[in-house]
């Protein structure tokens, strides 16, 4: 058996019988639960992306065969993971055959184990066009999904087998442990990162304010209220500044919510210069073809994308991903991260650029997470989340390494508005005095790294993210922050530092140089 790695399931694996020992392992567990439970249990098995779930069930379905008169059904969510599954079958000698629309079952009886979308399956049990008395055992791929379990009712006598990566529900309604009576827990993300199995994620996260976001029914940000968010040009100058500081020259794959909010990334990076193409679901297979093609081929690729390759998508070659968008959904967190994991003969690590608060939100990717308590109380988890609220109050402004470089006479460029707010509280002063001192310290950095009054304005135009920063830490501690009120302040605050500039130059910079201008 050869050793070569193969492309599967959006996984990287080993072909044919060649298992590691964590997965015959895995194997040896969930047939113990095969032998100890009755026929009509519900097992869920846990493994990383990049782990190999679908070696593992492959083996399992060829030992299944091999060992009972039973025959087995394959489901997964989307038509590319049923190709990619039935090729991976047929590599351990299972013959299968793909339930799809349009597949003539007359010959169903030649078959011993069938893969099939869900939907596609839904319709033919419907119109009762396979016959299901015989199966044995059900597999659901990417278990998490809740479209699987409207059809557990016509498996009432098979022992069915979820595989995911993450045991939480894509429906915070309908919890896992409603429909899985047991979880069996892999490897860990550090293990497979140890072992050589996936790269290390270096993480780098940018603050950004989520509190105009709305939280749709499913539990997670709207598309409108991402959109709104993600397509402003702050926004867009931000991921473009992220990416030359932390991604620039790297193969890149961006997600995005929403289609609108994708085609400003792709017209953003086009005007810049850069090579970029854009992916989402109303694209044609011939389109989506020439464009996984191209990224795949050229080095320096940027690929904008909407969830459409958080699954059933695999090119090791990703160097930097990039998450420009929010989510409160841990599974897609994790998805998205994961499909720049695959490692390479030159490739250990890969860049992760946060834009959505992710890492503040779910900590990083790979940590120690207890999957039993997630999956025995999901709420409990979810509830303990950190909100965007408490998220933003623990920002520090960090400034650019390119603006900082301009800066580089001031020893400290940070002023930490709570606490001024606290302390002048405190001395019975007025709220207003927070921001003259807020000015004033703004004033102070750009003078000591000016000549004249000229360069001291021109850093102050620099300024415009702390600014806006400050303002938005002034309003919250004044608990006044409608729109218009934090709009007029941002424009009032940079009015008063290029007029405070100009009064007092000349005194601060003999204060500050201990000469006069020149």
């Amino acid at each position: 058996m050869s050793n070569t790695i193969i492309t599967t399931e959006s996984e990287e694996t080993k072909a044919g019988k060649d298992l590691y020992s964590y997965q015959k392992g895995a194997i040896n567990k969930i047939f113990k639960a095969f032998e100890d439970s009755p026929e009509d249990y519900h097992l869920l098995y846990q493994l990383p992306t990049g782990g190999g779930k679908t070696v593992i069930f492959s083996e399992i379905v060829r030992q299944y065969l091999k060992h009972h008169k039973k025959k087995v059904l394959v489901m997964t969510h989307r038509i590319e993971l049923c190709k990619q599954t039935s090729k991976m079958l047929t590599e351990f000698g299972v013959e299968n055959k793909i339930v799809s629309s349009k597949a003539n079952l007359d010959d169903q009886s030649q078959y011993s184990c069938f893969v099939a979308m869900v939907e596609t399956l839904n319709n033919r049990l419907q119109e009762d066009k396979l016959d299901i008395s015989d199966i044995g055992l059900v597999i659901i791929d990417e278990a998490h999904y809740n479209s699987f379990t409207k059809l557990f009712k016509f498996f009432e006598k098979s022992f069915i087998l979820g595989v995911t990566a993450t045991p939480l529900s894509s429906n915070i309604k309908l919890p896992m442990n409603d429909n899985y009576d047991e979880l069996i827990v892999g490897e860990t993300i550090e293990h497979l990162i140890e072992s050589k199995f996936l790269a290390r994620a270096e993480i780098y996260s940018y603050n950004v304010g989520l509190t105009s976001l709305v939280v749709g029914a499913n539990g997670d940000y709207t598309v409108k209220s991402s959109e709104d968010l993600y397509t402003n040009s702050d926004m867009l100058s931000k991921l473009i500044q992220a990416y030359e500081e932390r991604c620039k020259g790297k193969k890149t794959l961006i997600f995005n919510n929403g289609i609108n909010t994708s085609l400003h990334v792709y017209d953003t990076f086009k005007r810049a210069g850069y090579p970029v193409a854009h992916l989402d679901n109303t694209n044609t297979k011939k389109e989506r073809k020439a464009i996984l093609k191209w990224f795949k081929e050229t080095p320096d690729a940027i690929l904008t994308s909407v969830s459409i390759l958080t699954t059933g998508f695999d090119e090791p070659t990703v160097e930097c991903i990039i998450l420009n968008r929010a989510t409160k959904s841990l599974t897609l967190y994790y998805q998205m991260i994961g499909r720049g994991s695959r490692i390479l003969k030159n490739k250990s690590t890969f860049q992760v650029i946060d834009l959505g608060n992710n890492l503040h939100r779910f900590g990083p990717w790979g940590a120690d997470l207890d999957w039993q308590r997630i999956f025995r109380t999901p709420n409990f988890y979810l509830d303990g989340l950190i909100t965007d609220e408490d998220i933003e109050e623990n920002f520090r402004y960090e400034m650019p390494e390119h603006i900082r470089s301009e800066f580089s006479n001031s020893e400290d460029v940070y002023f930490d508005i709570k606490k001024t707010y606290i302390d002048s509280i405190k001395a019975g002063e007025s709220s207003k005095v927070v921001l003259e001192r807020s000015i004033h310290h703004h004033a102070k950095i750009c003078i000591e790294n000016s000549e004249d009054v000229y360069d001291a304005l021109g850093l102050a135009k620099m300024l415009g993210d702390d600014i806006d920063y400050r303002i938005g830490r002034y309003t919250k501690c004044i608990s006044k922050s409608t729109f218009n009120f934090v709009e007029w302040l941002k424009n009032d605050y940079r009015l008063k530092l290029r007029a405070y500039i100009r009064d007092n130059f000349d005194t601060m910079f003999e204060e500050i140089h201990g000469r006069p201008a020149e």
